[in-house]
């Protein structure tokens, strides 16, 4: 007998037969300690055979309720059927022959529809790179270029990367800075429209925000010296936060306004995951330069610098590429993460996990005040946990429910700033029924507080 494949054949079901981690995840632990280093970590120490759909099979046989999607690469479900074949497909024709040397038509047709779903109908062009702090990157060069000018202003709670670079655009320390200085000079951080933190309420939030952001760029910074403002539509490992309604408008207008590009960066929030293509979208935002990665192309390594075709056009011949950027496997990848995303109608699905989990959720912080908040849109719903009575920011109790779900076969990711966020990211595939089982085991923990 065939034994099993992943993909969306595997079984739709949690199961836990062994302490999680299992032995044989423990002794490839193990060997792991002994030849990867330290500081490449893990949010959950077991081993994974196959996976499909919304679960993760692990070596001992338990098989676990995804609701991590690598985080938010798997949006389309492990080793989906159209990102096999497609890249199965190219495989065997030819693995890599690097896109600046001798090109090839799915490198072009990524960035067709790239072009086609991005915001906006003006004539763009992208360029595609191996992950989203290339991106990020790629698109500072780019604003650079452009302008003419160097200064690049972001957000607190923002998240954009591990390079040099994208670690000074990073807000958060511990883990992505701390230690790894010094970082890339003309680098600016202003507020965020943080509404269940602003000290005058969230009602107040947008307008005085986007007063105070206007306010630091002119006065400290100038606008004349500013190539970009770089911004996470929904904010990813500052929070899960949302901005104010009115923030991301106000902010691109003054850029529009003082010829600063506005960066979109929606490598968490894009493809489909907030139940539209890109979150920015949500309040009629068209971004100048849109970055992506993680959920492109269903798993394998990608990412795109997308914009304003004469923006995409200011870097010289030669100034934008890399030896894998492209790659032809990962770019088949793409066009099959984006076939599935069409035909599943995976906005909608998002739509749908949003309308289950805030209603789940909302229920049980009515039972439970250590939950502040709950927020998110689509399938990138998170919970703030504070402590008792306060919104001191609690990541004790965040840690413990985390681990608590963990033990019964549910995944789940801390996040934020002060580390008192759970974020939940389902591949949008997932089944209601498995959905509805992974939030009965978080209200189990609670309880069980």
């Amino acid at each position: 007998m065939t034994e099993l494949s992943g993909g969306p054949a595997l079984p739709q079901e949690r199961r836990v037969v062994t302490a999680i981690p299992g032995p044989k995840s423990q002794e490839l632990w193990a060997r792991k300690q002994e030849t990867v280093a330290a500081g490449v970590g893990a949010v959950l120490p077991v081993f994974v055979k196959r996976a499909g759909g919304g679960v993760l099979e692990d070596v001992d046989g338990n098989s676990l309720i995804d609701f991590g999607s690598g985080i938010a690469v798997t949006s389309v479900g492990n080793s989906a059927e159209a990102v096999v074949r497609r890249a199965v497909a190219q495989l065997a024709d030819f693995t890599h022959t690097c896109a600046m040397v001798t090109p090839y038509e799915t490198y072009v047709e990524v960035c067709e529809q790239l072009a086609d779903l991005t915001p906006g109908d003006h004539a763009k062009k992208s360029a595609l790179f191996n992950s989203g702090a290339e991106a990020v990157e790629n698109a500072v060069k780019i604003a650079r270029a452009y302008t003419k000018r160097q200064a690049v202003v972001v957000f607190d709670h923002g998240y954009h990367g591990r390079t040099n670079l994208t670690m000074a655009l990073t807000a958060k320390n511990m883990p992505y800075k701390h230690g790894f200085g010094p970082f890339a000079p003309e680098v600016y951080r202003v507020p965020l429209a943080y509404p269940y933190r602003w000290l005058t309420g969230p009602e107040n939030c947008a307008q005085e925000a986007a007063d105070q952001v206007i306010t630091q760029i002119t006065k400290q910074i100038g606008a004349e010296n500013v190539a970009a403002i770089i911004i996470e539509p929904v904010l990813g490992e500052g929070g899960f936060i949302e901005p104010a309604k009115g923030f991301l408008p106000a902010v691109a207008n003054f850029a529009k306004e003082n010829g600063i590009v506005f960066v979109a960066d929606e490598i968490q929030s894009g493809f489909c995951r907030t139940g539209q293509w890109f979150a920015c979208e949500d309040e009629g935002v068209v971004p100048d330069l849109i970055t992506t990665a993680k959920g492109i192309a269903g798993g394998l390594p990608l990412a795109a610098v997308t914009g304003r075709a004469e923006i995409m056009d200011a870097a010289h011949a030669g100034g934008l590429g890399g030896t894998y950027g492209g790659n032809p496997v990962a770019c088949a990848a793409a066009l099959g993460s984006i076939e599935t995303m069409r035909e599943l109608d995976l906005n909608a699905k998002a739509k749908r996990i949003e309308e289950v989990m805030k209603g789940r959720l909302t229920a049980m912080q009515e039972k439970f005040d250590i939950i502040g908040e709950v927020r998110g849109r689509g399938a990138m719903i998170a919970i703030e946990l504070v402590k008792s009575g306060s919104k001191d920011p609690n990541p004790e109790v965040t840690g413990a429910l985390a681990k608590a779900c963990h033990q019964e076969g549910l995944l789940v990711l801390t996040t934020g700033t002060f580390g008192n966020v759970l974020r939940f990211l389902p591949p949008l595939v997932i089944g209601e029924d498995l959905l509805n089982e992974g939030l009965d085991i978080l209200e189990a923990a609670f309880g069980a507080l």
